[in-house]
């Protein structure tokens, strides 16, 4: 998510004078999965009202029906795109664990504060975990751009946060575990910044969704047990919560990281935020004050400072993407 991550050296290296380190259509790929993330937190929260689910049993039935619906259809058409190895193997089960981590702590945190601010500190924290690492990893200092995206991105989501009307009942400890879902979030996004020969971005999600949620059923289990939606809208939320911001959402963010920095990414991610903010004040009447307007703004501009820049000379594109 950083302009200077070095995850793709060979096309860094050979189109660096030609081509943005980011393509356009990448850039919108994770665009397109951090507003429909967005869409999460909603959806989860409606669900455990509608069906009386605790939330790690919805974060279960989120990853098991993204990742097994998405793994059922790309099967069907002939598009798991998997072949078998020890790499593709651990990145499997590493991004499976990681996203039951992530899933898991964010929608108790949701329970125990509100959505839109487990989501503002989740997703909040990542891009600054996410920045710290890669400057570790690469030592190298962040570029300019990407300063300034996170200091309007940090401001907007001081600002932001403070938008939910109510504290939710354990304030404190729903704020750890959202850290602990940015933690979750920040390693994922760095652990999937390059990729792994023999595994597509579709059947990562697919795969790795599913072992994320066989690992959530014993937790599940101990912490109160299964349950079922009894209505049809019920069903429909579980639906909507597997394919939208799920099997659809991390698809688009995984396909887009392939061009897009790991510091990048992760900014861009705070539309997620964004979106859930807006989202709980017209559904859920969790207000939104101008200082909220304030922070909003601010997160924008963030992405829109980090957004691909033109290509300098078409004619020297070397077929590298």
């Amino acid at each position: 998510m950083d302009t200077f991550d070095t995850g793709h050296h060979a096309r860094a290296l050979l189109s660096a004078r030609t081509h943005p380190r980011a393509e356009p259509r990448d850039f919108l790929l994770v665009v397109l999965g951090a507003v429909l993330w967005g869409t999460g937190g909603l959806a989860g929260a409606a669900l455990a009202t509608d069906a009386d689910l605790g939330m790690l049993t919805v974060a279960a039935y989120r990853l098991l029906v993204g990742g097994g619906l998405l793994l059922v259809v790309l099967a069907a058409v002939g598009r798991l795109h998997l072949r078998p190895s020890r790499a593709v193997g651990r990145r499997i089960v590493v991004t499976g664990v990681l996203a039951a981590l992530y899933q898991g702590c964010y929608f108790v945190a949701v329970a125990w504060t509100s959505v839109s601010v487990a989501t503002v500190v989740a997703l909040g924290a990542a891009p600054v975990l996410v920045a710290a690492a890669t400057a570790v990893t690469s030592r190298r200092r962040p570029s300019a751009r990407t300063v300034v995206a996170l200091a309007s991105a940090t401001t907007g989501l001081l600002l932001l946060v403070g938008l939910s009307s109510g504290g939710g009942a354990r304030p404190v400890a729903g704020a750890l575990l959202a850290l602990g879902s940015a933690a979750g979030f920040a390693t994922m996004t760095m652990v999937n910044r390059a990729p792994v020969e023999g595994l597509g971005p579709l059947a990562l999600t697919a795969t790795s969704f599913t072992v994320g949620a066989v690992l959530l059923v014993p937790v599940v289990a101990v912490a109160g047990g299964w349950g079922a939606p009894v209505t049809a809208g019920g069903w429909v939320l579980v639906l909507y919560l597997g394919v939208g911001p799920t099997a659809a959402a991390y698809a688009a963010y995984f396909s887009g990281l392939r061009t897009v920095p790991a510091t990048t990414a992760s900014l861009v991610a705070l539309l997620e935020p964004l979106t859930a903010a807006l989202g709980a004040f017209v559904l859920r009447d969790e207000r939104v004050g101008v200082s909220g307007l304030v922070g909003a703004a601010l997160l924008v501009v963030a992405v829109v400072v980090l957004r691909p820049r033109a290509v300098a000379s078409p004619t020297m594109d070397l077929g590298l993407r």
